[in-house]
């Protein structure tokens, strides 16, 4: 396999690029019908019993190429690479234009542009139930003023200045503030992993690419955030598709399965604190 580029001409520098801050990786069960309609025909889908493993990447990077910004990376699904698996991203959505245009061009990533906006719900106060306590006293669990607060991020794409809610994500607001400065609270151990994803095969970027994530950070499970859709929508997500799932080329067809892929049963979710990824330039994979 060939270096797809070797330099970024975006001003990102060469690579390996590196993205320093904090994410939430959730993973969900997908229809694999829905997974079908983002991932090339050449490719086997990894599923069973007519699911497979998708989800999100919910990220907000302090120091990076492209500066602070917010990314959440839709994950349609895990294609076959013998001797191993990789992911296929449905969407990306970022809030920075240099790192849409950089996800488009040098990594062959389906990026758009979009708005965070963020906001801080109180919630009533529970009592704790004995494994709560229990982990209170190993310190892993949040400090109880923590407990009291749910941070809500909605993602609204941005398409030709015309502003598309896309979904609602709820999480923990203490598990976005974890930092290497608080003491209180349980990070999880230190750890490095490779997350390797397929690319490409977009209108900015035709070839079929192969890149990796090399990743440092403290991980620890979670409880799952909760994915609400569009608030106001004319297309059910749920019900979107015969017609999506059979051509799946509108813009509106992928939007919608999108939402879907966002809507699936979550099964797990890790919170990376003091990340550290490195992002490899892409290559190009003979056909």
């Amino acid at each position: 396999m060939e270096t797809a580029e070797k330099n970024s001409a975006l001003g990102y520098g060469k690579p390996p690029w590196v993205f320093k801050g904090s994410a939430l990786y959730q993973l969900h069960l997908v229809k694999a019908e829905t997974a079908r309609a983002f991932i090339p025909k050449e490719f086997r889908l990894v599923e069973a019993f007519g699911y497979t493993l998708g989800g999100f990447f919910l990220a907000n990077y302090e120091d990076s190429p492209a500066g602070i910004f917010d990314e959440l990376v839709v994950i349609a699904g895990i294609v076959w690479n013998p001797p191993t698996s990789c992911a296929w991203a449905a969407r990306v959505l970022v809030n920075s234009d240099k790192a849409c245009v950089h996800g488009r061009k040098d990594v062959g990533l389906p990026s758009q542009v979009a708005n965070f906006t963020k906001s801080l719900t109180a919630l009533p106060v529970t009592k704790r139930g004995r494994f709560g306590c229990f982990l209170n006293k190993i310190g892993m669990a949040d400090s109880p003023d923590k407990e009291k607060n749910c941070m809500d991020i909605r993602v609204k794409e941005m398409n030709n200045h015309i502003s598309l809610d896309l979904c609602s994500i709820n999480i923990t607001a203490a598990a976005m503030a974890a930092s290497q400065n608080d003491t209180r609270k349980w990070m999880g151990p230190a750890i490095k992993m490779s997350l390797p994803s397929f690319s490409g095969r977009t209108e900015y970027n035709p070839h079929l690419l192969k890149y990796s994530c090399q990743i440092e950070c403290r991980l620890r499970a979670v409880p799952p955030a909760k994915v609400s859709g569009p608030s106001t929508s004319s297309t059910n997500p749920e019900t979107t598709s015969e017609t999506g799932f059979a051509t799946g080329d509108s813009s509106e067809d992928k939007r919608n399965l999108t939402i879907s892929v966002m809507l699936s049963k979550p099964i797990l979710a890790l919170e990376f604190n003091c990340l550290k990824m490195k992002v490899e330039a892409p290559t190009i994979v003979p056909q």
